[in-house]
This record gives structure tokens, C-alpha cells and sequence, in this order.
């Protein structure tokens, strides 16, 4: 048993925090699954998006019972102010698909869960829709996945991307079990040298993320998520009289 299990999307969001944790694969309902433990807490990459993600909270769910789950990894700032490598602890995480929501009992602001990556002016929308300051594509599923099985659910999020971040559309490169087809993305900029640039920015500030990340689930911060992350409500409407996100940590 686990008292804290971690759902992310790809190892290369948690690689600093994991390279030195004991690896392993599972199988369950024919879908395997590759966790990474240490101590009490166990980390899965579940896969880019919302069924991916339910997935790997269903089966760390199934396999390791733990106390906590928390849906961990990049977002995309809504919020002009929010800087690359900004962590943020929202107070409540929306469904962009049906307007379900869940609330937590400590955060800030909104998170907003969306079914790709949005755009510029998707985030505009996003933002005015639900007064939210950043997004991301799995933590309502993770939190649908917590509620279903009666688990306490919580949520750390790293700015990857800035507001004005652009970049072409992801979805034709990741496959159906929600990983990212590195190779096929990696031919596609290296024809189209005009994404260079992007591609860079891209790399730096997945890695700033990246690290930001990791130095605060290596730290107190999981913690003190443990000991503050009952949710106090149950998937409901969404409301916009939330207070505005602020970052706890500025890199």
C-alpha cells in the first residue's frame, strides 16, 4: 500500500524526481503500466489527455490503494503573470468538456482541464469561460478517477507554456494510448525550420518545468499536499467568483 500515489502524463515531466526511484511494470485489464516507487509514494505516466489519465488513476488506484492521488505535471498559463517554472496549487479544478468541478479544501484560483492543447486564443477563451489562470488536459480526470473510488485527490501544476505561447496542433503525435510519438514530431520540425525557434523555446522551458517540478515533489511541498488535500466537494457546477491563482513558487 502507497500513501501517496502520483499521476503524471510523460517520464520526461518527472524524470529528475524518479531516475533513482525502483521501477517496475504491471498489467491490468490488459493495459500495462509502468510505476515508479520510493518510500510511500508511487508515480505513474499515465499518457497525454483525459483517458489516458483516468486510465493510470484507475489502476494505481486498483493496484497500490493509496490514502492521496494527485494529478501532477505541466500546465499552459492563462494569466499573463504567470511565469515558465511557476508552480501553482489551485483551489478548484474545472472540466472544460461539461462544466463539472471539484473543489479542494486549500489552493488558489482555477485550473482548467481541456481536451488539447490550447492555443493562444483558445486560452482567451478558456480564461473569460471560466475564470480560470491555467489549463491543462488530465487533472479532472485524475480527480473523476479519485472521486469514483472514494480517494482524496490533490493537484500540482508547473507553467510550461506562457500565454502568447503558439505551436502547431499536437494531437496527429500522440497515439491512442496517449504517448508522444517523439520520432514523428522530431521529422516534422526538422522540415519546417521556421519552428526551430519554438522547438528551442519549447525544450528550455520544458526543462525549467521540468526541474521547478521536481524540486517540489522532492521537497516538503508533497507533504504538506498530503496533509491538506481532502476534497470538500464532489463534482459540481462550475462558478467564476474564485480568486485569482497565485504561483508559490518563481523561478
Amino acid at each position: 500500500m502507497s500513501r501517496i500515489a502520483i499521476v503524471a502524463a510523460l517520464e520526461r515531466e518527472v524524470r529528475p524526481l524518479v531516475k533513482s526511484w525502483r521501477a517496475s511494470e504491471q498489467e491490468l485489464d490488459g493495459r500495462r503500466f509502468r510505476f515508479f516507487e520510493k518510500d510511500d509514494v508511487v508515480l505513474v505516466c499515465g499518457g497525454i489527455g483525459a483517458q489516458a489519465a483516468r486510465r493510470a488513476a484507475e489502476a494505481v488506484i486498483t493496484l497500490f490503494a493509496p490514502k492521496v492521488i494527485m494529478s501532477a505535471g505541466f500546465a499552459g498559463a492563462l494569466d499573463s503573470e504567470l511565469k515558465v517554472a511557476d508552480i501553482i496549487l489551485p483551489l478548484r479544478v474545472v472540466n472544460a468538456g461539461d462544466g463539472s468541478s471539484v473543489t479542494l479544501e486549500r489552493g488558489e484560483g482555477v485550473l482548467v482541464s481541456f481536451g488539447s492543447v490550447a492555443s493562444p486564443e483558445q486560452k482567451a477563451k478558456l480564461r473569460d469561460s471560466f475564470a480560470a489562470q491555467a489549463v491543462d488536459m488530465e487533472a479532472s480526470a485524475v480527480a473523476c478517477a479519485a472521486e469514483a473510488r472514494g480517494v482524496r485527490f490533490a493537484v500540482v501544476k508547473v507553467i510550461s507554456d506562457e500565454f502568447d505561447f503558439s505551436f502547431p496542433v499536437m494531437e496527429r503525435f500522440v497515439d491512442e494510448n496517449g504517448q508522444l510519438l517523439e520520432g514523428r514530431f522530431a521529422w516534422f520540425a526538422a522540415l519546417r525550420p521556421w519552428l526551430w525557434p519554438q522547438v528551442a523555446r519549447l525544450a528550455r522551458n520544458s526543462g525549467r518545468a521540468s526541474r521547478a517540478l521536481c524540486d517540489w515533489l522532492s521537497g516538503d511541498g508533497l507533504r504538506k499536499m498530503d496533509a491538506a488535500s481532502t476534497s470538500t466537494s464532489s463534482l459540481a457546477s462550475t462558478s467564476s467568483d474564485t480568486p485569482a491563482l497565485q504561483a508559490v513558487n518563481r523561478r
